[in-house]
């Protein structure tokens, strides 16, 4: 049975009575796993059955055997609009490194910007040690706005990290510059040989893909396949198949239109510049993002998507994808991450409840 933690800490963990759910794949139940959050914004499993959860405010916490832990060591991060301490990815060989990676806003002078950040846990789970910024975009970006950020673990152990445009339009076609681009890095933040734009002169080197707004949601597929889930504008949220080199357009082609009404670059395609797989009209705001493959049958396969702005869960199926369900209930109040679970659950965190759930099999 989970229990109560000091009211102090912050995070409260206890079993509620499971809401029903009527789904495509049946009657499932809601469960609630924590709430007192501030701001969640990712979760990331660890094998021993913990799940360390992230708070745009800088807090990390362990949750593990019914306990709730804080986690020291943190680095520094810059909370101020949309940045903050933003994802974490556990790696495939944890049970043996022990390292986490942590995407955050990082001050740079009078600016900040997204960075990605390696640290050691400790054996209690209670501290980060060895912490090191493997990777912090160019300077040059000012404001609150477009941080991105996703970090996923590839099929070879490169990492894939997404890093939106921080407000700077023109900058997402700039190869010179890390803004609106999706970049891949190896294990210790060195640039793999083989990425597209190792070489070129003016290019930033980590650079794999670009010409993105603010992709929030990052998920490979069961083909090993990368996918990004990103904010468009008034309208045009999109979901990409990300592919190595390519420039996904932003903002010389988009689906969406400015906050103004005004028309967006233009149009909807240009040659050598990338269509989305599926994108939302209205905008639904989209967040975290998972390919699943748990013990609900009717779902492995496909992909769910949060939504910030419309409380819901998107299920998107086929062939190409599309939005084919939206799964909907008090619980998924803006919600931020998507997961599978080791446990077959489909996860999400509730950034308006402050609070952890879990959707399972009646």
């Amino acid at each position: 049975m989970l229990r109560f933690i000091a009211a102090a800490f912050g995070a409260v963990l206890f079993a509620l009575p499971a809401n029903a759910l009527d789904t495509s794949a049946g009657s499932l139940r809601i469960e609630e796993v924590a709430r007192g959050f501030d701001t969640p914004w990712a979760i990331g499993f660890l094998p021993d059955g913990g799940l360390l959860i992230t708070e745009k405010a800088g807090r990390l916490t362990l949750l593990r055997d019914g306990e709730a832990r804080r986690v020291s060591g943190v680095p520094p991060v810059v909370d101020a609009g949309q940045g903050g301490l933003l994802d974490v990815m556990i790696p495939r060989d944890f049970a043996q490194s022990r390292e986490i990676f942590l995407t955050h806003a990082t001050s740079q002078g009078s600016g900040s910007g997204t960075a990605l950040t390696r640290g050691v846990l400790s054996e209690d789970g209670t501290q980060l040690t060895g912490v090191k910024t493997l990777f912090e975009m160019e300077r040059g970006s000012t404001g609150g706005r477009h941080f991105g950020s996703r970090v996923v673990e590839g099929p070879q152990g490169r990492l894939f990290m997404t890093i939106g445009e921080r407000g700077d339009r023109p900058s997402a076609q700039d190869l010179s510059r890390h803004n609106g681009s999706v970049i891949r890095l190896n294990r210790d933040g060195s640039v793999p040989d083989d990425n597209p734009f190792v070489g070129v002169e003016g290019a930033q080197p980590e650079i794999w893909s670009y010409g993105h707004r603010n992709p929030q949601g990052a998920a490979l597929d069961a083909n090993g396949q990368l996918w990004v889930s990103e904010h468009g504008a008034r309208g045009g949220d999109e979901v990409n198949r990300i592919k190595k080199g390519a420039n996904f357009g932003w903002p010389v082609i988009s689906y969406g239109r400015h906050y103004s009404g005004m028309k967006i670059g233009e149009g909807t395609q240009k040659p050598g510049m990338e269509q989305p797989v599926s994108y939302w009209d209205p905008s639904i705001a989209p967040s975290g993002m998972t390919f699943y493959d748990g013990s609900i049958r009717e779902w492995r396969g496909d992909a769910f998507v949060g939504s910030l702005k419309f409380d819901y869960i998107a299920r998107l199926s086929g062939s190409p994808l599309r939005e084919v369900e939206k799964i909907e209930a008090p619980e998924t109040t803006r919600v931020r991450d998507v997961r599978t679970g080791p446990d077959g659950a489909l996860w999400f965190l509730s950034e308006g409840n402050g609070a952890v759930y879990r959707i399972v099999k009646e």
